[in-house]
Order: structure tokens, then C-alpha cells, then sequence
């Protein structure tokens, strides 16, 4: 397998996306504007629940005083089940813009999102300081770090948690590794999920791992960046965000400075 090559022309490297399967396109536009291309490392699929028990929680959550929705494909898996644009009684958060985004194009108005697109920025809002005696709705998946959850119980709320989407989890199949192993060099990982980081790190064969860890890692966030350090990657960075054109610039950005150094 070729060695890493700081001295690589930027216009050819390789983005390694962990986006969900299905969910590589924007990822893959914002890459090829910039001369990259993408290999899909998906760690999962997502699975929209429908069945009578997720449909009568989600109910509970919208109405809540405060409704949290935690990523577009929590307000998709929802808008199947619900209906998103009828005037609800309390106020609606979204863990960034992306999801704001979703929850407008499903017909809901009036939405808050933080500046600064993950739990903490969302934990941040004014409308979430306060919870005493609230009742606080969680639109979201199993899984990931429960910061939300267990910081609006903490502050007082009574947690409706509507689960309404399940990631299953997807092998890394050979055709993907070959074409990871002849993969143009630098390579970028873009990391927006700490979770996706740990299984991708788990399912990788032995020969890949001291490669992957000379990667430009690209955290979506301070918490992201220092993990991916603490899993042995070399060259890390924070992107200004979540969004596959922040992930795609800010490694585009490290790696054309690493190579006209």
C-alpha cells in the first residue's frame, strides 16, 4: 500500500466519509469540488420506527414545553409518523442547522438551533437553562453519548424520549477495504459521530490501521478532535461545523497547507 505522501499534490487526496449509508452525496459534491474522492465507510444504516409504542411516544414528546430534535433523521423518522407543520404549545429546538433545516422543510416554524451545532451549543440555548417543572420531549435514537438526555433531567425536566429511528450496524465489506487500501494518499477522515469513529477503529483490519491513523482526522468539534488524539491520530483538526462543506473544506484547507510547506 502506498505510504502517506505530505508532499501529494492537494488536488488529489481522499475523503473517507462515516456518514450513514445513503447519506455520502453531500459529502461526496462538497469532495469533488475540491478535487477529492470519497470512499463510503458507513458504520450503519438508519431504520425508521413505526410500530404503535414509538408512534405514542413521539406524541407525548411534540407535546412537550420544550421539544429537542436531535439530527435530520430524527425529524424525517418523525414527519412518517406525525405531522410536523400543526401548531404545537411549546418551543422546538434543533442540535444545529442542518436539522433546522429539516424540521422547515417538514412545515414546522419557530425553531431554535445554537451557533455552535452539537450537544453542548444546543444544551447552551436559554430556553433549555431553566427546566424546573418542564416537560422536555427528545426526538433521537438509541444510543450516542446521552448528554442531552441526562442534562435536561438534571436541570429539573421530566424527559419524553421518543426513539425514532434505530442505527443497525453495517460490516465493512471487501470490495470497500481493497478500494481503501489503494486509495489516493493524503487521506481525510471526516468525524462527526464519536460512536462512528469507535466502530470504524473496531471493524478495521489489522493492515489498515497504522495508515488510517496517519489521516488528516477532521473533528466536528473540540470533544470530537480530542478523541480522535486520544485513539493515536497524528494530524487532527476542527472544521467550523457538521456540515459536510465544513468537514470537506477544513481538509482541504490542512492538507494544501501541509503541502506547500
Amino acid at each position: 500500500m502506498p505510504a502517506m505522501d505530505t508532499e501529494a499534490n492537494p488536488t488529489h487526496w481522499t475523503l473517507l466519509s462515516l456518514r450513514p449509508r445513503g447519506q455520502h452525496a453531500p459529502m461526496r459534491r462538497a469532495a469533488h469540488a475540491l478535487g477529492a474522492t470519497t470512499i463510503a465507510l458507513s458504520p450503519w444504516a438508519l431504520r425508521a420506527r413505526g410500530d404503535a409504542a414509538t408512534r405514542a411516544a413521539l406524541d407525548a414528546a411534540l407535546g412537550a414545553d420544550r421539544v429537542i430534535f436531535s439530527s435530520p433523521s430524527a425529524v424525517v423518522a418523525a414527519s412518517r409518523l406525525a405531522r410536523l407543520d400543526a401548531p404545537h404549545p411549546g418551543q422546538w429546538l434543533a442540535v444545529g442547522s442542518g436539522t433546522a433545516a429539516a424540521l422547515q422543510r417538514a412545515g414546522a416554524r419557530d425553531i431554535q438551533a445554537p451557533a455552535r451545532m452539537d450537544s453542548e451549543g444546543l444544551l447552551a440555548l436559554p430556553a433549555l437553562a431553566t427546566l424546573d417543572g418542564l416537560r422536555a420531549g427528545l426526538v433521537t435514537a438509541p444510543g450516542g453519548r446521552g448528554i442531552i438526555a441526562a442534562t435536561l433531567q438534571a436541570r429539573g425536566a421530566q424527559l419524553l424520549r421518543a426513539d425514532v429511528y434505530l442505527r443497525q450496524p453495517l460490516p465493512l465489506s471487501p470490495r470497500t477495504l481493497q478500494r481503501l487500501r489503494h486509495a489516493a494518499t493524503p487521506w481525510a477522515l471526516a468525524v462527526s459521530s464519536a460512536d462512528a469513529l469507535a466502530r470504524l477503529l473496531a471493524e478495521l483490519p489489522g493492515d489498515l490501521q497504522a495508515p488510517l491513523r496517519q489521516a488528516w482526522v477532521v473533528a466536528a468539534s473540540e470533544r470530537l478532535a480530542t478523541q480522535a488524539e486520544a485513539a493515536g491520530f497524528v494530524h487532527v483538526v476542527q472544521a467550523d461545523g457538521p456540515l459536510p462543506a465544513q468537514l470537506v473544506q477544513a481538509a482541504h484547507r490542512a492538507i494544501t497547507r501541509r503541502a506547500t510547506c
